[in-house]
Protein backbone atom coordinates (compact mmCIF):
# COMPACT_ATOMS: atom_id res chain seq x y z
CA UNK A 1 0.00 0.00 0.00
CA UNK A 2 1.78 3.40 -0.74
CA UNK A 3 1.96 5.56 1.80
CA UNK A 4 0.78 9.50 2.78
CA UNK A 5 4.11 10.71 2.52
CA UNK A 6 5.28 8.93 -0.61
CA UNK A 7 2.34 10.51 -2.33
CA UNK A 8 3.13 13.95 -1.31
CA UNK A 9 5.93 13.49 -2.68
CA UNK A 10 5.08 12.06 -6.07
CA UNK A 11 2.29 14.52 -6.46
CA UNK A 12 4.76 17.24 -5.25
CA UNK A 13 7.78 16.70 -7.50
CA UNK A 14 4.95 15.99 -10.76
CA UNK A 15 4.29 19.51 -10.37
CA UNK A 16 7.03 20.86 -9.20
CA UNK A 17 9.32 18.96 -11.57
CA UNK A 18 12.91 19.92 -9.78
CA UNK A 19 13.78 17.75 -6.39
CA UNK A 20 15.26 21.08 -4.59
CA UNK A 21 11.83 22.65 -4.80
CA UNK A 22 10.00 19.73 -4.04
CA UNK A 23 12.26 19.37 -1.00
CA UNK A 24 11.26 23.15 -0.03
CA UNK A 25 7.43 22.59 -0.28
CA UNK A 26 7.48 19.75 2.06
CA UNK A 27 10.17 20.87 4.61
CA UNK A 28 12.80 17.51 4.33
CA UNK A 29 15.59 17.26 2.50
CA UNK A 30 16.48 16.58 -1.41
CA UNK A 31 17.94 12.90 0.15
CA UNK A 32 14.80 12.57 1.04
CA UNK A 33 12.18 13.20 -1.88
CA UNK A 34 14.45 11.01 -4.42
CA UNK A 35 14.87 8.41 -1.34
CA UNK A 36 11.38 8.07 -0.92
CA UNK A 37 10.63 8.49 -5.15
CA UNK A 38 13.00 5.70 -6.18
CA UNK A 39 10.95 3.26 -3.15
CA UNK A 40 7.82 4.12 -4.68
CA UNK A 41 9.47 3.45 -8.30
CA UNK A 42 10.67 -0.04 -6.79
CA UNK A 43 7.24 -0.85 -5.83
CA UNK A 44 5.53 0.13 -9.25
CA UNK A 45 8.06 -1.36 -11.12
CA UNK A 46 9.21 1.16 -13.41
CA UNK A 47 10.33 4.16 -13.48
CA UNK A 48 8.05 7.26 -13.14
CA UNK A 49 10.60 10.24 -13.56
CA UNK A 50 12.67 10.94 -16.43
CA UNK A 51 15.71 12.49 -14.60
CA UNK A 52 19.22 14.56 -15.74
CA UNK A 53 20.92 17.02 -14.05
CA UNK A 54 18.91 19.79 -15.73
CA UNK A 55 15.80 18.00 -16.12
CA UNK A 56 13.11 16.24 -14.11
CA UNK A 57 9.95 14.97 -16.65
CA UNK A 58 7.27 12.38 -15.87
CA UNK A 59 7.24 9.05 -17.82
CA UNK A 60 4.38 7.54 -19.40
CA UNK A 61 3.67 5.24 -16.70
CA UNK A 62 4.25 8.53 -13.92
CA UNK A 63 1.81 10.82 -15.82
CA UNK A 64 -0.80 7.87 -15.90
CA UNK A 65 -0.48 7.16 -12.57
CA UNK A 66 -0.61 11.20 -11.69
CA UNK A 67 -3.49 11.50 -13.34
CA UNK A 68 -5.57 9.10 -11.55
CA UNK A 69 -4.06 9.75 -8.09
CA UNK A 70 -4.48 13.25 -8.12
CA UNK A 71 -8.27 13.54 -8.07
CA UNK A 72 -8.33 10.87 -5.35
CA UNK A 73 -5.95 12.30 -3.16
CA UNK A 74 -8.31 16.11 -3.55
CA UNK A 75 -11.14 13.75 -2.72
CA UNK A 76 -9.84 12.64 0.66
CA UNK A 77 -8.44 15.81 1.35
CA UNK A 78 -11.58 17.34 0.53
CA UNK A 79 -12.82 14.94 3.41
CA UNK A 80 -10.88 15.35 5.78
CA UNK A 81 -11.51 19.03 5.61
CA UNK A 82 -15.23 18.66 5.82
CA UNK A 83 -14.39 16.31 9.16
CA UNK A 84 -12.59 19.50 10.89
CA UNK A 85 -14.79 21.76 9.56
CA UNK A 86 -17.69 20.01 11.43
CA UNK A 87 -15.16 19.37 13.94
CA UNK A 88 -14.91 22.89 15.00
CA UNK A 89 -18.78 23.39 14.77
CA UNK A 90 -19.69 27.02 14.58
CA UNK A 91 -16.35 28.73 15.75
CA UNK A 92 -13.64 29.91 13.38
CA UNK A 93 -14.50 32.29 10.52
CA UNK A 94 -16.73 32.63 7.85
CA UNK A 95 -15.95 35.04 4.88
CA UNK A 96 -19.01 36.03 2.93
CA UNK A 97 -19.33 38.18 0.12
CA UNK A 98 -21.78 40.16 -1.99
CA UNK A 99 -22.19 42.37 -4.82
CA UNK A 100 -24.36 45.74 -4.20
CA UNK A 101 -24.94 48.24 -1.55
CA UNK A 102 -28.47 46.37 -0.70
CA UNK A 103 -27.29 43.17 -0.90
CA UNK A 104 -24.53 44.23 2.03
CA UNK A 105 -27.45 46.00 4.14
CA UNK A 106 -29.16 42.43 4.15
CA UNK A 107 -26.27 40.81 4.46
CA UNK A 108 -25.40 42.90 8.44
CA UNK A 109 -28.51 41.95 9.25
CA UNK A 110 -27.76 38.42 8.56
CA UNK A 111 -24.77 38.77 10.20
CA UNK A 112 -26.27 39.86 12.94
CA UNK A 113 -28.94 37.18 13.71
CA UNK A 114 -26.13 34.69 13.15
CA UNK A 115 -24.07 36.30 15.79
CA UNK A 116 -27.18 35.74 18.40
CA UNK A 117 -26.98 31.88 17.44
CA UNK A 118 -22.76 31.89 16.50
CA UNK A 119 -21.24 34.23 19.01
CA UNK A 120 -17.94 32.18 18.65
CA UNK A 121 -18.00 32.42 15.08
CA UNK A 122 -16.77 35.43 13.33
CA UNK A 123 -18.53 36.72 9.83
CA UNK A 124 -16.33 38.74 7.95
CA UNK A 125 -18.10 40.81 4.94
CA UNK A 126 -16.41 41.76 1.60
CA UNK A 127 -17.26 43.32 -1.05
CA UNK A 128 -16.84 41.71 -5.07
CA UNK A 129 -17.62 42.55 -8.47
CA UNK A 130 -20.11 40.48 -10.06
CA UNK A 131 -17.79 39.00 -12.67
CA UNK A 132 -15.65 37.55 -9.87
CA UNK A 133 -17.97 36.54 -7.25
CA UNK A 134 -18.38 32.68 -8.22
CA UNK A 135 -14.90 32.57 -8.90
CA UNK A 136 -13.86 33.85 -5.32
CA UNK A 137 -16.60 31.34 -3.87
CA UNK A 138 -15.13 28.18 -6.09
CA UNK A 139 -11.66 28.81 -5.16
CA UNK A 140 -12.57 29.33 -1.49
CA UNK A 141 -11.59 32.89 -0.80
CA UNK A 142 -15.18 33.11 0.63
CA UNK A 143 -17.18 30.69 2.13
CA UNK A 144 -20.91 32.01 0.32
CA UNK A 145 -22.13 34.79 -1.13
CA UNK A 146 -25.64 36.68 -1.73
CA UNK A 147 -26.05 37.06 -5.54
CA UNK A 148 -28.81 36.99 -8.60
CA UNK A 149 -30.24 33.66 -10.48
CA UNK A 150 -29.43 31.83 -12.48
CA UNK A 151 -26.46 30.25 -11.31
CA UNK A 152 -25.17 27.99 -14.20
CA UNK A 153 -22.48 26.50 -12.29
CA UNK A 154 -22.79 22.41 -10.91
CA UNK A 155 -19.87 23.25 -8.54
CA UNK A 156 -22.18 25.79 -7.06
CA UNK A 157 -25.35 25.20 -5.11
CA UNK A 158 -28.10 27.62 -3.23
CA UNK A 159 -30.27 28.02 -0.92
CA UNK A 160 -33.89 29.54 -0.90
CA UNK A 161 -35.06 32.94 -2.83
CA UNK A 162 -34.50 35.69 -0.14
CA UNK A 163 -35.79 38.71 -1.73
CA UNK A 164 -37.14 39.43 -5.20
CA UNK A 165 -37.78 42.65 -6.64
CA UNK A 166 -38.89 44.39 -10.06
CA UNK A 167 -36.22 45.26 -13.06
CA UNK A 168 -35.68 49.15 -13.88
CA UNK A 169 -33.61 50.45 -16.32
CA UNK A 170 -31.48 53.31 -15.63
CA UNK A 171 -31.91 55.95 -18.27
CA UNK A 172 -30.63 59.77 -18.78
CA UNK A 173 -33.00 62.39 -17.17
CA UNK A 174 -32.89 63.68 -20.84
CA UNK A 175 -33.64 60.57 -22.26
CA UNK A 176 -36.91 60.41 -23.77
CA UNK A 177 -37.54 57.47 -21.51
CA UNK A 178 -37.52 59.35 -18.45
CA UNK A 179 -40.76 61.46 -19.40
CA UNK A 180 -42.82 57.42 -19.60
CA UNK A 181 -43.87 56.04 -16.36
CA UNK A 182 -42.67 52.51 -17.36
CA UNK A 183 -40.99 50.76 -20.32
CA UNK A 184 -40.91 47.04 -21.77
CA UNK A 185 -38.35 44.75 -23.00
CA UNK A 186 -38.89 45.26 -26.24
CA UNK A 187 -37.98 48.88 -25.57
CA UNK A 188 -34.76 47.96 -24.54
CA UNK A 189 -34.25 47.50 -28.37
CA UNK A 190 -33.98 51.07 -29.07
CA UNK A 191 -31.00 52.11 -26.94
CA UNK A 192 -27.58 50.99 -26.46
CA UNK A 193 -27.22 48.74 -23.18
CA UNK A 194 -24.28 49.19 -21.06
CA UNK A 195 -22.49 45.80 -20.60
CA UNK A 196 -21.18 45.11 -17.20
CA UNK A 197 -19.55 41.46 -16.79
CA UNK A 198 -21.69 39.54 -14.48
CA UNK A 199 -24.21 41.70 -13.88
CA UNK A 200 -27.56 39.39 -14.56
CA UNK A 201 -29.78 42.43 -14.58
CA UNK A 202 -29.70 42.39 -18.66
CA UNK A 203 -33.28 41.64 -20.00
CA UNK A 204 -32.69 39.38 -23.37
CA UNK A 205 -33.09 41.71 -26.76
CA UNK A 206 -35.48 40.37 -29.36
CA UNK A 207 -33.07 38.71 -32.05
CA UNK A 208 -34.62 40.34 -34.91
CA UNK A 209 -33.97 44.12 -33.37
CA UNK A 210 -30.55 44.62 -32.87
CA UNK A 211 -30.00 48.58 -31.51
CA UNK A 212 -28.10 50.74 -33.67
CA UNK A 213 -25.14 51.50 -31.82
CA UNK A 214 -22.86 49.16 -30.50
CA UNK A 215 -23.15 48.34 -25.99
CA UNK A 216 -20.52 50.51 -24.62
CA UNK A 217 -18.61 48.08 -21.79
CA UNK A 218 -18.22 48.94 -18.03
CA UNK A 219 -15.94 47.57 -15.48
CA UNK A 220 -17.98 48.64 -12.15
CA UNK A 221 -21.40 49.31 -11.57
CA UNK A 222 -20.59 52.94 -10.59
CA UNK A 223 -18.77 53.30 -13.83
CA UNK A 224 -21.42 51.57 -15.90
CA UNK A 225 -23.56 54.39 -13.76
CA UNK A 226 -21.37 57.20 -14.92
CA UNK A 227 -21.78 55.92 -18.47
CA UNK A 228 -25.48 56.48 -18.40
CA UNK A 229 -25.56 59.14 -17.12
CA UNK A 230 -23.21 60.79 -19.57
CA UNK A 231 -25.67 59.52 -22.43
CA UNK A 232 -23.19 56.76 -24.09
CA UNK A 233 -26.35 53.81 -23.10
CA UNK A 234 -28.78 52.72 -20.55
CA UNK A 235 -28.80 50.01 -17.47
CA UNK A 236 -31.10 48.06 -16.73
CA UNK A 237 -30.71 47.29 -13.02
CA UNK A 238 -32.84 46.20 -9.83
CA UNK A 239 -35.07 48.21 -7.98
CA UNK A 240 -32.56 48.94 -5.04
CA UNK A 241 -31.01 50.69 -7.25
CA UNK A 242 -33.11 53.89 -7.32
CA UNK A 243 -32.60 53.86 -3.69
CA UNK A 244 -28.87 52.81 -3.04
CA UNK A 245 -27.54 54.98 -6.05
CA UNK A 246 -29.68 57.47 -6.65
CA UNK A 247 -27.92 60.04 -8.85
CA UNK A 248 -29.16 63.87 -9.98
CA UNK A 249 -28.16 63.00 -14.21
CA UNK A 250 -30.10 59.43 -14.01
CA UNK A 251 -33.55 58.27 -14.20
CA UNK A 252 -34.81 54.99 -12.93
CA UNK A 253 -37.45 53.24 -15.30
CA UNK A 254 -39.85 49.82 -14.22
CA UNK A 255 -39.13 47.50 -16.86
CA UNK A 256 -42.98 46.58 -16.51
CA UNK A 257 -43.21 43.00 -18.38
CA UNK A 258 -39.69 41.53 -17.13
CA UNK A 259 -38.94 38.73 -15.01
CA UNK A 260 -38.07 39.85 -10.91
CA UNK A 261 -34.71 39.67 -9.58
CA UNK A 262 -34.44 36.60 -7.22
CA UNK A 263 -31.49 37.28 -4.78
CA UNK A 264 -29.80 33.96 -3.27
CA UNK A 265 -27.28 32.55 -1.05
CA UNK A 266 -24.69 30.22 -3.05
CA UNK A 267 -21.99 28.33 -1.93
CA UNK A 268 -19.90 25.43 -3.02
CA UNK A 269 -21.98 22.02 -3.19
CA UNK A 270 -19.01 20.18 -1.71
CA UNK A 271 -18.83 22.75 1.31
CA UNK A 272 -21.97 22.48 2.98
CA UNK A 273 -20.22 23.16 6.68
CA UNK A 274 -22.17 23.71 10.30
CA UNK A 275 -21.00 27.46 9.72
CA UNK A 276 -22.99 28.06 6.15
CA UNK A 277 -25.93 25.98 7.08
CA UNK A 278 -25.85 28.21 10.17
CA UNK A 279 -25.81 30.93 8.17
CA UNK A 280 -27.96 30.25 5.50
CA UNK A 281 -30.57 29.41 8.20
CA UNK A 282 -30.22 32.41 9.81
CA UNK A 283 -30.88 34.26 6.68
CA UNK A 284 -34.23 32.27 6.55
CA UNK A 285 -35.00 33.29 10.02
CA UNK A 286 -34.57 37.30 8.96
CA UNK A 287 -36.80 36.95 5.84
CA UNK A 288 -39.22 35.13 7.63
CA UNK A 289 -39.28 37.33 9.91
CA UNK A 290 -40.78 40.28 7.67
CA UNK A 291 -43.33 37.81 6.39
CA UNK A 292 -42.62 35.52 3.50
CA UNK A 293 -40.25 36.71 0.38
CA UNK A 294 -39.14 39.61 1.61
CA UNK A 295 -39.19 42.73 -0.86
CA UNK A 296 -35.96 45.08 -0.67
CA UNK A 297 -36.91 48.81 0.10
CA UNK A 298 -37.44 51.20 -3.34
Amino acid sequence: MIERHEVEAFLTLAEELHFGRTAAKLHVSTARVSQTIRKLERRVGVPLFHRTSRHVSLTTVGQQLHDELLPAWDSLGAAVQRAIETGRGLSGALHVAFVSAAAAQLLAGVTQVFREQAPDCEVRIREAQADQLLRRIRSGEVDLGLTTLPIDDPDLTHGSVLVREAQMLAVPVGHPFARRGSVLAADLTRVPLVRLPGHTAVPPRQADAPPATADPTAGTFQEALTLVGAGQGALPAGAHARRYYARPDIAYLPISDAPALEWVLVWPADRHTARVRAFVEAAGSLIHGHGTTRQPPH
